[in-house]
Formats: structure tokens, sequence, C-alpha cells
């Protein structure tokens, strides 16, 4: 049985260490030194999956280490992490997908404030 203080220390470093997964050179890092072939660290990494559960993923800085980790289950992407091709793709998508994605995001906040302003507006025109 572990103290709250063994649990707090396991709980933190579970999660640094699963959002470090977020990182491909870090993927290529692990690939390259062989863990991604040691069954206990497939294991392990089967084992974090619980971190998929609301009530955890809500700790997360970087939420799409969690697609990585679901990945990391299959072997054949575990042996392509070898090769730094695959990572450079990898780190290339997910710059691509940050960047559509605040793209996105300024276009739904501008629109939101344009739609607020002509509801004002209409607002203050109604009530003359």
């Amino acid at each position: 049985m572990e103290t709250e203080e063994q649990a707090r220390n396991r709980f933190q470093s579970e999660l640094e260490f699963i959002q470090c997964l977020a990182n491909p050179n870090y993927l290529n890092f692990l690939a390259q030194r062989g863990f991604l072939r040691e069954r206990p660290f497939i294991n392990y990494l089967k084992y974090l999956l619980y971190w998929k559960e609301p009530e955890y993923a809500k700790f997360l800085k970087y939420p799409h280490c969690l697609h990585m980790l679901e990945l990391l289950q299959y072997e054949h992407f575990r042996k392509e992490l070898v090769n730094a091709q695959c990572t450079k793709f990898i780190d290339e998508q997910q710059l691509l997908h940050w960047q559509h994605y605040s793209r996105k995001r300024s276009r739904l906040q501008q629109a939101l404030a344009e739609q607020q302003l002509h509801v004002a507006t209409h607002a203050n025109t109604s009530a003359k």
C-alpha cells in the first residue's frame, strides 16, 4: 500500500512521462535505445492508457500525447519510430495541425466578436 505522498509522486511522474510522449523526437530516442522493444516497457505503456479517462485527461497540457500513447500500443508504429524520417513526418504533421487549429480558432473568435457586435448594435438601435 502506497502512502499519499508516494501516490502523489507517482501521479506527477506518470503525468510528466505521458506528456513527453507528445514529442516525436523523444519517441525516436526511446525507439533507438531499444525501450520500445522491451516487454516491461510495452506493458507500462498499456498500463498508462488509464490517462484517457476524463478524470485523468483533464490534467494533461498536451492532450495529443494520448493519441501517441494509443499508437504506441501497435508494434508496427513502435518499430517505425526508429526511423528519423518517421519522426520528422510526425513532427511536421503536428506543426500543421497546430497551425490549422490556431487559424481556425482565430476565425471562430473573430466571427463570435462580430456577432456580438452586431447583436449589441441591433439592441441599441431597437432601444431608440
